[in-house]
């Protein structure tokens, strides 16, 4: 099975263009062959929104989003917006559209707000990690820094996930050890530890482009249920990244190395109880 990665560089507040941007990368991958296209995170409206996020918040249903809908048809479609829930709250939030229609929204939980971040001040915080069934099978999504918490990866995989689709705006900062992008290394070191000890695929859609003075780095990549890196796009330049995945690999490696198997999150669960003073389960 192929899925691809639009690794683009969206127009700050521009959706009406951001979106007829996204339906020729729908097409690209269609042309490809994949089944799945996944867009970076705020893929249609740009990241440092500041007080533009109100003016380009819709409801899931909204008409804006239709044209995702509509060429979701033969080909799934993962992109990100500004979503307005019906308390009014505003959340970062990515799309899963499948068969013509939003299958699933996920809204991102960690919100950074510190150093070069500010997505406290304008968004609320997600409140959940659901699985739901994508073209490669269940799947959970993690939007940036959900990723750089542990327990995302951790509580989709523990909930059947078999794919992790993480959609992300990272900034390039630091340098590494030989000269790398300090950023660029510390995700793709993420990403192939996740896939390999939680035995999932891990589809990391990273944006290029510029805003605020601030460079997106890309790199983005799809890394196999080992820690094999399948396909990854080069840094800063707009790619479209298409790679094969095969499910049944997930289930090869889950008898191999069964750690998921042998996981006790009845254990965990316990032991967070007793952290946050709540019933120990019995």
């Amino acid at each position: 099975m192929k899925v691809a990665i639009a690794q683009c560089a969206p127009a700050l507040g521009a959706l009406k263009r951001n979106t007829a941007l996204h339906l020729d990368w729908i097409a690209r991958a269609r042309a490809a062959g994949a089944a799945l296209v996944v867009f970076p995170e705020l893929s249609l409206t740009g990241y440092y929104l500041k007080d533009l996020a109100a003016d380009l918040a819709c409801a899931p249903g909204d008409a804006l989003l239709a044209p995702l809908a509509e060429a979701s048809r033969d080909i799934d479609v993962s992109a990100g917006f500004v979503e307005r829930a019906a308390d009014a709250r505003l959340h970062i939030a990515q799309g899963y559209w499948s068969r013509g229609a939003l299958r699933h929204v996920h809204r991102k939980v960690y919100l950074p707000t510190y150093g070069i971040f500010d997505d406290g001040r304008y968004f609320a915080q997600g409140e959940r990690f659901e699985v739901f069934e994508s073209a490669t099978g269940p799947a959970g999504i993690a939007i940036c820094e959900d990723v750089w918490h542990m327990s995302t990866p951790y509580l989709y995989a523990s909930a059947g996930a078999t794919v992790l689709i993480a959609a992300s705006a990272s900034p390039g900062r630091g340098v590494a050890e030989g000269g790398d992008l300090g950023t660029a290394e510390s995700c793709h070191l993420m990403n192939r530890f996740y896939a390999q000890y939680l035995t999932l695929a891990v589809i990391y859609a990273n944006r290029v482009g510029h805003e605020d003075g601030i460079a997106f780095w890309g790199g983005s990549e799809v890394v196999a249920p080992d820690g094999t890196v399948l396909a990854r796009a080069p840094q800063f330049d707009e790619t479209l990244l298409v790679a094969e995945v095969d499910p049944a690999q997930t289930v090869r490696e889950r008898v191999r190395n069964p750690l998921l198997r042998d996981e006790r999150p009845d254990l965990v669960l316990a032991h967070l109880a007793r952290r946050v003073g709540l019933p120990v389960p019995s």
